[in-house]
Parts: C-alpha cells; structure tokens; sequence
C-alpha cells in the first residue's frame, strides 16, 4: 500500500500490485482521504486570474517637455490609488463573491453586496461556480467572472483633482496680520481691493493692472475694511478712527464720507443701497446711500468689537458675529436681533449663509472654539457642528455645489474645502506661513484669493463651475425660480 497525490483529492490511498486483495473484489475508483488535510489548488487558475508583472521604467520620449519629479510622483500616487481601490473589487468579486459591477459605485462610504453562506476558504472549483450562481463557458477566454468583467468594463468614476499651489501670488507689503479686521474683497467687474497700510489698491484680474484708490496717510488714519457694493462701481473702505469713506472706483473719487462710530470699523457689508458697518465701538450702523445725508440706524446687542457682518441672498436678514462670542441674526427693519446664538466660545468672525439652502447660516469661532457650526435660522434651531481643529477666520460657499472654504489661524494655517451636509474634506491647501485671516471669491465662483500675516495673496482654484448632480431640486423651493 502506498501514498499518492491526485488532483481529485488531498490524500489518496491505493493498493499495491503486489499485495492480495482479501476478498478478491475490486473496490470502485472512488477518492480516499486519509488523516492530512492538504488543500489541492487544481481546479484555480491563479496564474492567469491575477499575474505578476515587473514594472519597467518608462522608455525615454523626444518631443516633450520633461515633467518635474514632483509632479510626476504626485501623478503616480493618485493613479496607484486608483487602481488599488479597482484590484481590492476585483479580488473581492473573485475571492469573497462581491458583486461590484460599477466603477462609479465604489468608494469608502459605499456598501458592499456578499452572497449569503459565502465561504472565505473552499477547495473546489465546482462549488466557487455554484456560490457565485454563474454560468462558467468552457469556451470563454476571459480567466474572471462576469461580474469582474462588467467591473472592468465600466467607465472611470471622474476624480476630483484640487490643485495643492497656488496658480498665482502677489506681494502685499503691509497687510495686517490682524483677527479683528477684513482688508480683501472681489468685486462683480473681476476688481481686487486690498487695504494695505494707509492705502487701499486695486488689481484687475483681468490685465493684472494696479492701482492706488486713496491714500489716507494725510489725515494719520489707517484702512482697516474694504467691502464693494454688488455693481462693482463702489467700494466703501473703514479707517480705524471710525470713518467710512465710499469712493467711486471708476473715477477714483470719494463719493461720501460716513460719521457715527467711536472706534475703528471692521466689518463692512452691502445690501443694494444699504450700507452697514460693524465697529469696535459695539454697534453696527445702517444707511441708505439713496438719501444725500445718508440716513442711519443703529443697532444694539453686542457687547464687544463686531468682526463680521453678512446680508442673506435674498437681502432680508443680516448676520453678525462680535467679540463676545454671540453670532446675531437682524432682519431689516429690527434694531434688536430676532436671533441670538451663544453656542461659540470664541469671537465670530467666519460668516457665510448658503446660497442653495434657504435659511442656512455657517459660523466659524476663534481660537478657543475652532468650530464650524450651520444654523437653521427658518426655525432657529442649531444642526451640525464639526471641530476643525485651529482657528476659524473665514467661511465662503461655493456658487454652484454645496461646498464650503474655510481659513484658519492657529495653529495650521490651512485652507480647507468642505461638502455639505457630510461634511467631508475634500481638499487641505497649505503654503501661508501665518494666520490665513482674509478670504475673497472671484465672481465667476471657482477661485478664492487668501491673504495672511506673511504679506502674500494666494489664489487658488478650488470650486468647479459644473452644478452638482446630486444638488437636490424641488418645486416646492420658491426661492429657486422666479414666480
């Protein structure tokens, strides 16, 4: 008697020639497994399901420019995870009896189909045919299931690609590394202004022409807001002796020059022709340009130095964050907010309200509190809150997605890009070496400018222009069409 390997068993015991059968009758050809448990790997294929292949380097081109080796390892990086996540579905599809089928369906978050009673390890090829209910050709030349081969064949979900640099930088001697202050802003006509010092400049994006507007080094003043009305034609400019000067930017002239505040004015924003600013003094103060003496009211609730102020879309309800860590919701006619929000534990500065969601208000606190938080101010209620985990100095949403930008300060100095309601981070910009404490968005909605306390402005591109597919559009919204 001896010990033989076959193909159709583990361990298979047969009878020597030489030795006498007892009871002369020969046994059937069946398998008989004796007291080894050895695996037999006949009936796998796994030479021709997944080969090993030797990466060659590239052979050298003649014609083309040569790319840095940054970039080129960048590119790599992202094609190498790719395709890891493409191979893991496939050896699921293959081995654990997924059912990917769709490039575009994978992903972290997305479940994952299994067949019932899979097992993880089997020994025969029959029995992996039947748990994955297919149909095996003996003449089909493809080494995979038909399920891997729909994989495969699907098209390439399109990434996401947010550039890391900047597509430009400029020189922005004397730009105050303050918290308390709002010193960029992007008008309508595709103007930047920038509030350096005592002078307060203009660059064209579009012949990337400067020019000074005004230069308040006479009257020993400082710039400390600049904020354009929505045509483009006006930029209202605060100083720190609390003065609000609005000045033609086509002619290069002052328009009118606004008393009221005791302290610097460091938050300014327009609503047609109103025009409010925030001062160190406690109050924010209303006026319609309309009226030659312009007509003004006050409004009283913070405590101290308002940061930030920002209107609504629909231009009915303005929002604005102090020092006292109180964010205040004011509609139009009110002296006295019809909102109040104490959630912060730092001063709010990162005001934006969303243009996609009706009622929808983001806020963003100091050092002490590092959080995003969205507001229903429908309702009143708070809804999420994420801990971004550095100071938060700005908040920007996007035109045609519902993403947002935040700035922060300490101690990263990072611009991140969030989607909303999920909250994921989709991009982490890095490159200013101080507090990225101003923000402003071209008015075609894909770049944003930063500026810091390291005297540069970044641009980036970070939005896309193409509305996003899965943005939800209902005819019950009657803020998303004309009536």
């Amino acid at each position: 008697m001896s010990l033989q390997h076959s193909p159709l068993s583990p361990c298979q015991i047969t009878m020597s020639p030489g030795l006498p059968n007892p009871t002369g009758i020969l046994s059937p050809l069946k398998p008989k497994y004796g007291d080894r448990f050895i695996p037999t790997r006949a009936g796998n294929t796994w030479n021709l399901t997944y080969p090993t292949t030797q990466t060659q380097p590239p052979a050298p081109e003649t014609g083309r420019a040569a790319t840095s080796p940054y970039k080129r390892s960048r590119e790599n990086t992202e094609n190498n995870k790719d395709g890891s996540v493409l191979y893991s579905c496939l050896l699921m599809n293959e081995m654990l009896g997924y059912q990917h089928e769709d490039n575009k369906d994978l992903g972290p978050g997305t479940p994952r189909k299994v067949l019932p009673n899979r097992k993880l390890f089997h020994y025969d090829a029959t029995e992996r045919t039947a748990l994955l209910n297919e149909t095996m050709s003996s003449y089909s030349l493809s080494p995979i299931s038909n399920k891997s081969e729909k994989l495969l064949r699907s098209p390439k979900k399109p990434t996401r690609r947010i550039s890391k640099v900047p597509f430009k930088v400029l020189d922005a001697p004397e730009l105050q590394d303050d918290f308390y202050l709002n010193l960029v802003d992007w008008s309508s006509q595709n103007v930047l202004s920038v509030g350096l010092g005592t002078c307060v400049y203009l660059w064209s994006a579009c012949t990337s022409q400067v020019t000074r507007l005004c230069d308040l080094a006479q009257t020993d003043d400082v710039v400390t807001s600049v904020a354009w009305n929505e045509r483009g034609s006006l930029v209202a400019v605060g100083t720190q002796s609390g003065l609000v000067q609005v000045w033609d930017a086509t002619a290069g002239k002052q328009v009118a020059s606004l008393q009221g505040h005791t302290a610097r004015v460091g938050a300014i924003a327009w609503n047609g022709d109103i025009l409010s600013s925030g001062s160190r003094d406690r109050f924010i103060i209303q006026r319609d340009m309309r009226e030659p003496p312009a007509i003004q009211r006050q409004l009283v609730g913070h405590r101290q130095e308002v940061c930030g102020l920002k209107w609504s879309p629909d231009n009915q309800y303005l929002a604005s964050g102090g020092n006292d860590n109180r964010l205040y919701v004011w509609n139009l006619h009110s002296t006295s907010p019809i909102q109040n929000y104490t959630e912060h534990l730092a001063a709010v500065k990162a005001i934006a309200w969303s243009p996609h969601h009706h009622g929808l208000l983001a806020s963003g606190g100091g050092t002490a509190d590092r959080c995003i938080r969205f507001w229903n101010t429908l309702t009143g209620q708070p809804m999420q809150c994420i801990d971004t985990g550095s100071q938060v100095c700005n908040l920007a949403w996007s035109k045609h997605s519902s993403e947002l930008v935040s700035t922060h300060g300490y101690s990263q100095n990072q611009i991140l890009v969030w989607k909303y309601p999920s909250l994921q981070q989709v991009a982490k910009l890095t490159g200013h070496s101080y507090r990225v404490l101003y923000l402003a968005m071209s008015p075609d909605g894909e770049a944003i400018v930063t500026g810091a306390g390291d005297e540069t402005l970044r641009f980036w591109n970070v939005f896309s222009k193409n509305r996003s597919q899965k943005e939800n559009k209902s005819t019950l919204n009657l803020y998303t069409c004309i009536r």
